[in-house]
């Protein structure tokens, strides 16, 4: 029988009875022929909660502790999910990511996946159950609890298609499928019935929340046919493929936009070599994410080197900035977290000038500044003020994609 990875986001298993729709789902499927192994993310808002709990207690919560917590909100999912299958007369099994055993490294918060051992899933599948697998988490090889980070069940499944070579892996979600943007601020977008994986990727790093970037990276080396669809209908979603020669045709398949950064400016930094070393050589041992950098060299011997980072590791950047900027005699550092991150996204970017000047000129027209450019081989991105975002999001997807139908 053909095996499919079937992985289901918070708002698909947010109330008991959206857990009962979703396992007749699964029993469906199964009934029609498949082999499944179903990945549950937490409960819609647990993660929130907890990690509300958690700042109660410290600003800056210890890394592993931490992990213990959040890892929590999957384990209530997959039991609760098990037991509505057994309900229904489905043999099932759950198991969290230390007994599957999702071996990762020991990045608390932002763990990446090196393994994984599937003997006890195929036993489970020999057995005709359905395998319940938690989301989000793994164990280092010291057997503590980690966790991949936000959007980390994506990952999860994804690699579990990759490790037991799946047919496919659907990642159902509370839309449809891949649009050209969010369709919550552009009444214009449209769903897109394939993406190549490079553009997912740009996407996914831009602040699409469609899918985690990591299980895009996945899908592409391991070759992992995903389809992104809806957990409430079904009609045909987005099917991620390799790219082919008819999208370079399109010049911007997508607008997206991100206000989860804080840009961080370190201020008259001596401009000598070796510095942006000492600055960047602590904040990546953290294992911080940094996004955009860009620097301004002054006629005095200075300069002001200004980088962003996710909100959620903006306190322990700054605190490790604050740290360094006298040893490297900066004048001081200021933060801002009023910005936002808006990108275009298009494989046709490789073959055709002027999107750069076309997005510029946009967003000048409507007196947006640009505060920071970052550009990639087939992606633009600025940082504006945040108020300004949806704003951005409607007029370049007018000037790029306009009111088409299906792509």
């Amino acid at each position: 029988m053909t095996l499919l990875v079937q992985k289901y986001g918070g708002t698909s298993v947010a109330t008991i009875d959206r857990i009962k729709l979703v396992a007749e789902k699964v029993r469906g499927a199964k009934q029609a022929g498949y082999d499944l192994v179903v990945v549950v993310s937490a409960m819609a808002g647990e993660t929130n909660r907890l990690l509300a709990l958690a700042h109660e207690i410290s600003e800056i919560p210890d890394e592993r502790e931490k992990d213990v917590l959040l890892a929590s909100g999957e384990q209530v999912s997959v039991a609760l999910f098990s037991l509505a299958l057994k309900e229904l007369g489905q043999p099932s099994r759950s198991f969290l990511g230390h007994q599957v055993r999702i071996e990762t490294d020991n990045a608390y918060g932002k763990a990446r996946i090196r393994n994984i051992d599937s003997t006890k899933i195929l036993q489970s599948l020999q057995a005709g159950e359905v395998v319940v697998v938690a989301g989000f988490q793994g164990v280092d090889e010291d057997e503590n609890i980690t966790t991949l980070g936000r959007g980390g069940s994506d990952t999860s499944a994804v690699a579990l298609a990759a490790f037991l070579n799946a047919g496919a892996c659907e990642i159902y979600t509370d839309v449809e499928g891949v649009f050209t943007t969010d369709p919550g601020i552009c009444a214009d977008a449209r769903k897109l019935a394939r993406i190549s994986y490079d553009e997912m990727i740009e996407l996914a790093s831009t602040g699409a929340k469609v899918l985690e970037i990591r299980s895009v990276e996945f899908a592409k080396n391991f070759a992992v046919p995903v389809h992104v669809r809806s957990t409430f209908s079904n009609v045909e979603g987005t099917w991620l493929v390799r790219e082919d020669e008819t999208m370079e045709d399109v010049l911007v398949s997508g607008v997206s936009y991100d206000k989860n950064e804080v840009k961080i400016t370190l201020l008259r930094v001596p401009d000598r070599p070796g510095l942006a070393a000492q600055i960047f050589g602590p904040i990546a041992d953290a294992h911080i994410v940094v996004d955009m950098i860009i620097q301004n060299a002054s006629a005095d011997g200075t300069t002001d080197l200004t980088f962003t980072v996710s909100k959620g590791d903006y306190k322990r950047a700054l605190s490790i900035v604050e740290k360094t900027a006298p040893a490297i005699a900066a004048k001081g550092v200021n933060v801002d977290t009023d910005i936002a991150k808006v990108s275009v996204v298009g494989v046709g970017m490789r073959t055709h000038a002027g999107v750069a000047a076309k997005m510029f000129q946009v967003l000048a027209e409507e007196g947006v500044n640009i505060e920071m450019i970052s550009t990639s081989e087939i992606k633009i991105s600025v940082v504006i003020a945040a108020k300004y975002t949806e704003l951005a999001v409607r007029v370049l997807h007018d000037a790029f994609i306009g009111k088409q139908g299906t792509v």
